[in-house]
């Protein structure tokens, strides 16, 4: 498919998925966020795979979906309901994996992360961003309404008042800003994103598998959840944890003062 431009490649259990579209500022077209959405959901059961790095070429994280490539598509004027279906499947599916894998996700952010693409960031676990980098949400002041997450992830990393600002008034924050207020993980000179973000991948890669992915799966779900719920989901991921080999291998460095080499089993 001519209209897959993203590249996969896994090292030292780090699958890396990279944007590679940098004459359109990396924007995805419908057969880029299938093949994404594909590598995803086969790597939540690839158990070779301990974390997702995901990046760009160029100077552009992604400037969102390519509305111009998903009408191109059929070339015909497309059925009443088909932009509900579509998103269903594909830009909303795509949030829903990097929330829900039980991989830690580290997006890398230069430059414009508009619409789809601030999406992403937000959604992942950790974003590291250039603090130069945009983050822009384009809907409102385009005459349309936010997608892929945009009104559920925002209010509650940055809270309604300024989720307002960002989503009805379209006003642009840089990386720093993002960084401050809490939307991001971390805001680094510019010439340092790859290597941070390379870094804490690597970092999460050699963790304990289970228990960051259970732990991941307890965060999204209490947000959704009474206290109570939450703690009962909790419960179940101490069962499933405590039986991992990497529980035992956390209780022996601990008695032997050692770091623990984790293999994540």
């Amino acid at each position: 498919m001519s209209d897959v431009t993203v590249r996969f490649s896994t090292v030292d259990g780090v699958l890396r998925v990279t944007l590679d579209r940098p004459s359109h500022k990396n924007s995805l077209t419908p057969a880029s966020v299938r093949a994404i959405v594909e590598a995803l959901e086969a790597a939540a059961a690839d158990d070779s795979l301990r974390a997702v790095l995901i990046d760009s070429s160029g100077p552009d994280f992604c400037s969102g979906a390519d509305l111009v490539a998903a009408n191109r598509e059929t070339g015909e004027r497309p059925r009443v309901g088909n932009l509900q279906r579509r998103t269903a499947v594909q830009a909303h599916r795509l949030i829903d994996l990097v929330t829900s894998v039980q991989l830690p996700m580290v997006c890398a952010v230069r430059g414009w992360a508009a619409g789809l693409g601030c999406q992403l960031a937000l959604a992942a676990d950790f974003a590291i961003a250039a603090e130069s980098a945009t983050f822009w949400e384009p809907f409102v002041p385009r005459g349309f309404t936010p997608d892929s997450g945009a009104t559920w992830l925002l209010p509650r990393l940055v809270g309604v008042a300024r989720a307002r600002e960002l989503l009805l008034l379209g006003e642009k924050v840089t990386g720093a800003r993002a960084a401050e207020w809490g939307m991001i993980h971390r805001a680094v000179p510019d010439d340092e994103v790859t290597g941070a973000a390379e870094a804490l991948a690597l970092r999460l890669a050699q963790g304990p598998t289970v228990a960051i992915g259970l732990t991941k799966r307890c965060i999204q779900g209490g947000l959704q959840s009474s206290m109570v719920e939450a703690m009962e989901k909790e419960a179940l991921a101490l069962e499933l944890s405590a039986r991992s080999e990497d529980f035992r291998e956390g209780l022996a460095a601990f008695e032997e003062r050692r770091e623990p080499k984790y293999r994540g089993r």
